[in-house]
């Protein structure tokens, strides 16, 4: 007798019984599924524009924590950087949260990040932006984010309808130009993008000297690390010079690391796999329970205690590959509500779905494993 067959049978004699089984596992393995999801959308998000722009290495105050954050420093920290032999070309960005108004739109100022470049220097790779690089020369003119959240839809709806739009940023009245393409996250809600000039205009507080990010072009054929050695050797420590992997990785240790969402999200996950370890064994304990004169009969006929903890362990992978495959499509489904509905990248990978189906079958197991205590010293004497 074949053991897969005979597992099967033994799940499947009891439909009702298998079907809440493998619904508990479902609704386990989906709240994996989010839980994951969410994680990778919060990291995934917030690192868009650092991937988004053209350069190999930054510059950034020590103070900054994060994007919609960041602590200026003096644009002469970049210029002294500009004179090296390696590096090609030097260009400030500014960053910072402005005060947003539309007469469209409902209910009081909202905050959008204010991202000013330099025109000339086409450093931002954003679909949407090189497009209208000559608009935003235009005094009081910027474009912004198709994809950002709801309450920007008016502005954005009527852009696209076709009328002229203008808005308050601060205390300054903008024209919106066009539309490009970044998405929202977790710490931003919208964005508009504009010159140089006109960032300054918005925030006519802050000095013309100060910069939030300093981008680095390297010549052809440089080594990033070195001349980043070489910057560093002379530059004093009011300003950080990462390469851009390091940028985005310091973002994301920010999420992580500095702030309760990653490990809410993370501490979810592992609820979801124990809360699945619990419902699997539970059903396999259960299973063996109520068939114990079956088993007892399978060892007086000889078959090993090895052979039924095989008979477990196959009982266990089943019931994962039923549960997990339910819990995928559902998944799926939700990502793409959950991404229409926050413009947050929720996409299924195929590395995310590999590792949760890895992750089911060996929580399944080990409810296995649990369950076959019961089995330990059956004595069919005893049973019959």
């Amino acid at each position: 007798m074949r053991a897969v067959p005979y597992a099967w049978l033994q799940l499947s004699h009891d439909k009702l019984k298998l079907i809440a089984a493998v619904g508990g596992i479902t609704f386990a393995v989906m709240l994996v599924f989010m839980q994951l999801g969410l994680r990778a959308a919060l990291f995934d998000s917030s690192v868009r524009l650092h991937k988004g722009m053209d350069y190999d290495l930054v510059m950034l105050s020590p103070r900054t924590t994060f994007l919609a954050q960041t602590k200026s420093f003096p644009r002469s920290r970049l210029f002294q950087v500009a004179g090296l032999q390696q590096v090609d070309s030097v260009s400030p960005l500014y960053v910072f949260l402005a005060r947003y108004y539309y007469a469209g739109t409902p209910g009081t100022h909202r905050k959008v990040l204010a991202i000013g470049i330099d025109p000339a220097d086409n450093n931002v790779s954003l679909p949407g932006v090189n497009e209208q690089l000559a608009e935003l020369r235009k005094p009081d003119v910027v474009i912004m984010d198709r994809y950002s959240r709801a309450e920007f839809t008016p502005v954005i709806s009527d852009f696209q309808a076709g009328k002229p739009i203008r808005m308050q940023l601060n205390e300054r009245t903008v024209r919106l130009a066009g539309l490009y393409d970044l998405g929202t996250s977790f710490g931003i809600d919208g964005s508009i993008l504009t010159s140089d000039l006109n960032f300054q205009r918005i925030f006519a507080d802050r000095g013309a000297g100060q910069v939030d990010l300093g981008l680095i072009r390297l010549k052809d054929g440089a080594d990033a690390s070195a001349v980043q050695r070489d910057i560093r050797a002379f530059l004093p420590d009011d300003v950080l010079v990462l390469t851009q992997n390091e940028y985005v990785q310091r973002e994301v240790d920010y999420w992580s690391g500095s702030t309760p969402i990653g490990y809410v999200f993370t501490l979810g996950a592992v609820i979801g796999i124990i809360v699945g370890l619990i419902i699997v064994y539970q059903i396999l304990f259960s299973d063996v329970q109520s068939h114990l004169a079956e088993y007892a009969t399978l060892k007086a006929m000889g078959y090993s205690q090895g052979y039924l903890r095989g008979l477990i362990f196959k009982e266990a992978v089943i019931l994962s590959v039923l549960g997990f495959i339910p819990a995928l499509g559902l998944a799926i489904l939700l990502y793409n509500q959950a991404a229409a509905a926050t413009q947050l990248p929720m996409e299924m990978t195929l590395e995310r779905g590999v590792m949760v189906l890895v992750m089911t079958i060996v929580m399944c197991c080990l409810s296995g494993l649990l369950a076959i205590r019961k089995l330990k010293g059956l004595d069919p004497a005893e049973v019959f």
